[in-house]
Parts: structure tokens; sequence; C-alpha cells
């Protein structure tokens, strides 16, 4: 997957840079799922008051992607950022969205895609984790 290197960063003036490589981590974690099969429905879905990264449907499964985005590992791999209390967070926002559209005999799971920035060769690393912590259905 080709990576437009760290030059994307910057954005609009005043802008956070984490909100800016929130976002391209995003858009990488999305063209990256479609090259896969998946069907993103939805990004950045506002639910009470947080928001869901991305909602895709892979087959007739829909599927909750949280995505986590860094600019290199020295202080951890993306994974290890969502903790117990992340993940009650996003089951209780998945679960919120599920009854907003009344989806609840839908076959329902979550992952996680981490994007990390910082390959040799430009390119990011990306890791997809299916089903990649339980939730409460």
């Amino acid at each position: 997957m080709a990576a437009a290197g760290r030059r994307w960063f910057g954005g609009s003036r005043g802008a956070d840079p984490r909100h800016d490589l929130g976002r391209h981590g995003e858009d990488l974690a999305a063209r990256y799922l479609e090259k896969q099969g998946y069907r993103i429905i939805a990004r950045r879905e506002r639910v009470l008051r947080g928001d869901l990264d991305l909602i895709a449907l892979d087959d007739r499964t829909v599927v909750f992607v949280e995505v986590r985005t860094r600019s290199d590992t020295q202080h951890g791999h993306p994974a290890e950022t969502i903790d117990g209390r992340k993940q009650r967070r996003i089951a209780t926002l998945a679960n919120a969205y599920i009854r907003r559209h009344r989806l609840e005999d839908c076959r329902v799971r979550i992952d996680v895609v981490t994007v990390t920035l910082t390959g040799d060769d430009g390119k990011p690393e990306i890791e997809h984790y299916q089903d990649a912590f339980e939730s409460p259905w």
C-alpha cells in the first residue's frame, strides 16, 4: 500500500497534527479493508458522545472497526492503546448504533486496524485484527 510519506501531515492551519494523523490512518484503513472485500458503510459515525471510526460489511456481518494510527512505535504498538476501558466504550457505542439502526438480528463483530507510518520503504504497516476483543453480544 503506497503512502505519501509524512508530507500529508499538517492539514489546515492550526489543526491538531494528531487529528490529521488519525484521519489519514482511517483513510488508509478504509482503503485496505475495501481491497479485502469489505464495504464501508459509515465513517466517523457519531453515536452518543463518541465516534465509531469505521463501520463496514464483511459479507453479512456488521463490523465496527477501531483504527489506531501511530507515526512510530517508540511508545509501543498502536494496538496497545486499546485497554479494557476503551474496549467497553467501543462496545457501548456499537450497541447504541445497533439499536438506532435496528440491527439486533445481524451478526456483529469488532475489529481493530492498526496503521504505523514508519515503514523503511515509506509504506505504512497495516495490521488487521478480526474479532479483536470480546463484545457483549
